[in-house]
């Protein structure tokens, strides 16, 4: 890892958290926290820029005063809502003979990811690099400096919704604060959680946020697919207080402080307690195991989704079985819960950092982290995508295109051919089904 000083910002429904770490000598510790209640958010995507803008002022002011250091940019986390994760190949041809592969080259190369990969309500997020292959010499991470005539690019891309991240950086502006990296959330989060061998092999993250809860598929050390469910700890947190009729607040406190993810698990003294009850002045009684069967009839609808959609890509025979965290993942025997409806190995992750050693703080703890260990070469491509230097390509491209009619039966003719090609979910489902052949 880099040695300096990073922060982070993870924008969730319930709540928006910032991190400021420094990196010393490839070892990192967490110096300041910030966690404001998210105003502004509705089921992880945001639907008031001004009301976000003022949680995130103030989480980084909580930051800013406990690191006693000042942030002027962020590293900010991309949801997997609306996310389109889609293999691809470019290849481009040097124009000198003996000329070193530079930036340039590369700036090409993101232009025509971005030219011909990307539909036209997304925008382009991120590369991950597979592998570059120079003159057909593969398997090179870096090809700076190095001499060939043509140099080809094997990735994953990630394409977001436009409304989606204009949001985000517009809400980070308007909070007074530059947008130093944008970093998609489960990328992150697996280079965090994830051991070398886990992620090169195979293996499953569930991200239990408040208001949304996220999958990903990592394989060979890339995000291979990613989905998102609109029910989280939030909607836990609901039911206990309608059931129960109880308010949220006290709803929540039953949640964290005696509530089991999985019934069975219940204690064997199975205690009463006495819960408040809206429009009574009386309380009432109840077990500790109710509460408990409450929690687990949403946990279980959550899990049963997922399956569903991990079975359809055969996901489910990845090595590594399932890791577990977010905020809901601290609940107690929600592995246990897992285990029997996925069929599994699961393990839950816990942020082993002093200050926030909760799981609700893996999102914006995994930026920093993802940050600071990230190479050279991926740094720089995902540069040129934040700041846009492939812009030019792209003006260079329209600008060689015929009058408009002919260019628009190209264009139809383009998307003709590319709805005859092979559909993402077909390559999904293929490369998980070939795993293991």
């Amino acid at each position: 890892m880099k040695d300096g000083i990073y922060s982070s910002l993870d924008i969730g429904t319930t709540s928006i958290k910032v991190i400021v770490s420094e990196v010393l000598n490839g070892k990192m510790n967490v110096i300041g926290v910030g966690s404001e209640k998210s105003n502004g958010i509705n089921k992880g995507l945001i639907i008031d820029i001004d009301e976000t803008a003022v949680s995130i002022n103030k989480a980084v002011k909580q930051a800013e005063e406990k690191a006693g250091t000042k942030i002027d940019s962020l590293i900010v986390g991309v949801p997997a809502t609306n996310i389109e994760i889609r293999p691809f190949h470019v290849s481009v041809e040097v124009e000198t003979v003996s000329q070193e592969i530079d930036e340039s080259l590369l700036e090409k190369m993101i232009g025509q990811v971005e030219a011909k990969k990307i539909p036209s309500d997304k925008t382009l997020l991120s590369v991950m690099v597979e592998e570059f292959i120079v003159d057909g010499f593969d398997g090179i991470k870096d090809p700076r400096k190095m001499v060939g005539n043509e140099v080809e690019l094997y990735g994953t891309l990630l394409s977001v919704s436009r409304t989606i991240l204009h949001n985000i950086k517009k809400s980070v502006n308007n909070a007074g604060y530059n947008v130093s990296d944008l970093l998609f959330q489960p990328k992150a989060m697996s280079d965090l959680i994830m051991t070398e061998d886990e992620s090169r092999f195979g293996t499953i993250q569930i991200d239990l946020g408040g208001g949304q809860t996220t999958v990903s598929a990592v394989h060979d050390e890339q995000v291979k697919f990613s989905s998102v469910i609109h029910e989280g700890g939030e909607n836990v947190t609901k039911d206990i207080s309608v059931v129960l009729n109880t308010s949220i607040k006290n709803a929540e406190k039953l949640k964290r402080e005696v509530g089991n993810a999985y019934s069975e698990y219940s204690s064997e003294k199975d205690q009463i307690i006495t819960v408040d009850v809206v429009g009574q002045e009386s309380s009432v009684e109840i077990k500790e195991s109710y509460i408990a069967e409450i929690i687990e009839a949403r946990l279980a609808q959550i899990f049963e989704k997922i399956k569903e959609e991990l079975d359809e890509i055969g996901a489910l025979e990845l090595p590594g079985g399932i890791i577990l965290t977010g905020g809901t993942a601290g609940l107690p025997k929600i592995e246990e819960l897992a285990e029997d409806i996925f069929e599994v190995n699961v393990k839950t992750y816990i942020p082993d950092f002093m200050g926030v050693r909760y799981p609700s703080f893996t999102n914006a703890i995994a930026l920093v982290y993802h940050k600071a260990k990230m190479g050279e070469i991926d740094k720089i491509l995902n540069h040129m995508i934040l700041n846009g230097h492939y812009d030019e390509i792209k003006t260079q491209r329209k600008a060689k295109t015929e009058p408009v009619k002919p260019a628009t039966s190209k264009d139809n003719s383009i998307r003709e051919n590319e709805s005859n090609e092979e559909t993402f979910m077909d390559k999904i489902k293929n490369f998980f089904s070939n795993f293991f052949d």
